[in-house]
């Protein structure tokens, strides 16, 4: 046990090569169940659902107009460029945690620590944003069909009158917990099944759409300026960033080092493709200033007298979406499970499921969290919480893939980052200018959700951490 830190103090990181000998403890084994295929529906399940169906429209509304095409290439290419570090870091380092674990192996424990407390809020936001839009999408069903829900459950407080909770985003978010913990084989396959049937809604949207497109809906194609594209980049982000929650399942795939990079990248220029498509029709379908926030695409489809189709969508937004919850539900699980196996967090959250082999409790606690976010909370305010911790996440992986390239270059990589260092930095670049597009509120919250951490770390953490209970090395 003499060689399993290096560094002293917070700066004390899990050599890579001995990575596996410190995440000991009875009860903590995850499954390898996960192939290629699972893993990229896993990683295009995270990226599709609320870019498309929900920020799309409201950013296309009162953000970028027409421009959100711009927005999202921006953020595309942002997340293209972190992609790629990810990719190396997902064959090099085949473990559960993501970023959180590739900060901690190279920049150092609290480094780890930053990102992966981080991680726990935002990705647990982002469930609770995509129930919101699921939810949007629900009453707008409902009133299609001449149904009339008493309005106390239709929204979080302050979104509309007489609204007190949003119960059905609340649910989902329950629902999704419970799916997770019927073990990841079982998951997955409802993931992949439900990405397939989402992908087809999105491929009839475009193929159908594009017949409807007057090209004078164009125009002005930048009503908000350059900003407005920019600031519609940094909104939209966490939509073309699910492969990083997918990375953090890679303990449980059955071929980590080669299956995850392809994944990775496979997942991005789908769903890349796919958004800069959509995009086009919905802003040719209606000019910008009638597209709804909420639900674009139906009532888009609606106005051109699409009404059946309409629904269509609808419906398929609401099961396509619920696999960017599952994505990211995994994600934060993933992160906090891991986070406690390393003794970061009390321990006792990563226990596992005897037969399943799941982290059960930390999932029902992220599931009841993120049903108060989404039953409570407007989704602008919640979708504030999810980018700058993401964005800070992307600078820390990147920085780490240059930084382990030039300090070990021996290492097996089974994918190596192109263009190094210039495609990392790149990322890093990018990361840092969408950040300065964000609210200053947004900054708020982030800063003290980071205190509380810094609170946690210093007087939890850092004492009883792995690392911290083993002797040196030698």
């Amino acid at each position: 046990m003499g060689r399993l830190r290096s560094g002293e103090g917070i700066l004390r990181r899990k050599p890579i090569e001995h990575i596996e000998e410190t995440e000991v403890g009875e009860g903590t084994r995850l499954d390898k169940s996960l192939g290629l295929w699972q893993l990229t529906a896993i990683g295009v399940g995270g990226i599709i659902g609320a870019g498309i169906f929900t920020l799309a429209g409201t950013v296309a509304n009162g953000t970028a107009g027409p421009a959100v095409l711009v927005s999202f290439l921006i953020a595309g290419v942002a997340s293209a460029c972190a992609a790629l570090s990810y990719a190396e870091f997902a064959g090099l380092i085949p473990k559960a945690g993501s970023a959180y674990t590739y900060g901690y192996a190279v920049l150092g424990e609290f480094a780890g620590w930053f990102i992966g407390w981080d991680l726990l809020l935002e990705y647990t936001a982002i469930v609770a944003v995509v129930a919101i839009g699921i939810s949007g999408y629900f009453s707008f069903l409902v009133e299609e069909m001449g149904a009339d829900l008493p309005r106390w459950m239709l929204g979080a407080p302050g979104t509309g009158a007489g609204h007190r909770v949003d119960l059905f985003a609340a649910v989902l978010c329950l629902l999704i917990a419970w799916l997770l913990n019927l073990g990841i084989r079982t998951a997955a396959r409802f993931e992949t099944f439900v990405v397939a049937l989402k992908v087809l809604v999105v491929l009839l949207v475009i193929g159908v759409g594009v017949f409807h497109i007057s090209t004078a809906n164009y125009h002005p194609f930048f009503p908000f300026g350059l900003s407005g594209a920019f600031t519609g980049a940094a909104t939209v982000f966490f939509a073309v960033f699910g492969y990083d929650a997918m990375s953090t399942a890679a303990e449980e795939s059955k071929n980590a080092q080669q299956y995850m990079p392809k994944a990775i990248i496979y997942s991005l220029a789908i769903s890349m493709v796919l958004y800069v498509a959509a995009c086009l029709v919905l802003t040719g379908m209606q000019n910008y200033k009638a597209i709804d926030p909420e639900s674009g695409f139906s009532t888009a489809f609606k106005s051109v007298g699409l009404d059946a189709l309409a629904d269509v969508i609808a419906v398929g937004a609401i099961i396509g979406i619920l696999t960017v919850m599952f994505t990211f539900m995994l994600g934060v699980t993933r992160v906090w499970f891991s986070m406690s196996r390393d003794g970061l967090l009390p321990r006792w959250f990563a226990k596992t499921h005897p037969t399943r082999h799941v982290p059960t409790r930390v999932t029902w606690i992220v599931g009841a969290a993120s049903a108060v976010i989404a039953g409570l909370v407007p989704i602008g305010e919640a979708a504030e919480l999810t980018n700058i911790g993401i964005l800070l996440a992307f600078v820390v992986v990147c920085v780490a893939v240059i930084v382990l390239r030039y300090r070990q270059p021996e290492l097996p990589r089974t994918f190596r980052t192109p263009w190094m260092p210039f495609v990392p930095a790149l990322g890093v670049v990018f990361s840092v200018w969408l950040i300065t597009f964000l609210k200053w509120e947004t900054w708020v919250r982030f800063v003290v959700w980071f205190l509380i951490g810094c609170v946690i770390y210093f007087g939890y953490s850092y004492r009883r951490s792995v690392l911290a209970t083993q002797r040196p090395a030698d």
